[in-house]
């Protein structure tokens, strides 16, 4: 049950890399919803409790039980991690890779804005960059396309990052960096740069998780007061029009 078990979190919670995992065949996909039910669990950590020593205590249960996976042991203590352990040992994923990950939410520890622009780039890579690298790996990825597939993860972040704007501002955070408008623009070259690699197309499905990024990069740059307010969301329809198109054109 534990692939159904992650399969349950991510249409429920991650409802975009859902859709877009719907265009791999069913193995691979199985083993994407391990790898966002993963993600998806590792980022509600810090929001565990107000306490942050307790949500950093969570965040590290999350450290050991992994590491426990690349020791070799049997983990049941949470129902994705049997689905988790099988993909990584499937697929040979990097320890590193979850560690960054892992690293990277203790930035949502506490509310405080980034320090620099080095910060918030680290963030967006140890987030976003390392699960889109992770997605990729189990459709068959290798070194040599690890460059171009963090690129694209650096700019898919920051425009989901964007659109979460608002509900992180309303608990409290300051989630976006100074000179916002370099940021956006940055992310929008990061796509382009990855575009310029042609890569499998059986990658293609975990690339999809980043359909959206374009518009949205476009609409913020076009009109910053739709972050604040909340007005980066598209209607359904166009969604799923958009991501249809680029799953029968291949253009990630």
């Amino acid at each position: 049950m534990s692939f159904e078990a992650c399969e349950k979190l991510v249409k429920a919670s991650d409802h975009d890399r859902w859709l877009s995992a719907q265009t791999a065949p069913p193995a691979p996909r199985r083993a994407l919803m391990a790898i966002y039910a993963t993600n998806l669990m590792i980022a509600r950590a810090p929001w565990a409790s107000p306490e942050p020593l307790v949500a950093q205590m969570r965040l590290q249960w999350w450290v050991d039980e992994i590491g426990r996976i690349y020791k070799g042991e049997q983990v049941t203590t949470h129902e994705i991690l049997p689905a988790l352990r099988e993909v990584i040992f499937d697929h040979t994923l990097p320890h590193a890779l979850f560690e960054a990950l892992i690293e990277a939410r203790h930035f949502d520890l506490t509310p405080a804005p980034f320090e620099h622009r080095a910060a918030f780039d680290a963030y967006i890579n140890g987030t976003a960059g390392s699960v889109m690298a992770l997605a990729a790996m189990v459709l068959g990825a290798q070194p040599a396309h690890t460059p171009p597939i963090k690129a694209f993860g650096y700019g898919t972040g920051i425009a989901t990052l964007l659109r979460a704007t608002p509900a992180l501002i309303a608990r409290g955070y300051a989630p976006l960096p100074d000179n916002l408008p370099a940021v956006i623009q940055d992310a929008t070259a990061s796509l382009k740069k990855a575009r310029r690699h042609k890569l499998p197309k059986a990658l293609i499905p975990a690339l999809l998780a980043g359909w959206r990024a374009d518009a949205t990069l476009a609409y913020a740059q076009k009109n910053p007061a739709s972050i604040l307010s909340g007005h980066l969301e598209e209607s359904p329809a166009r969604k799923m029009a958009s991501l249809r198109w680029r799953a029968l054109t291949g253009k990630w």
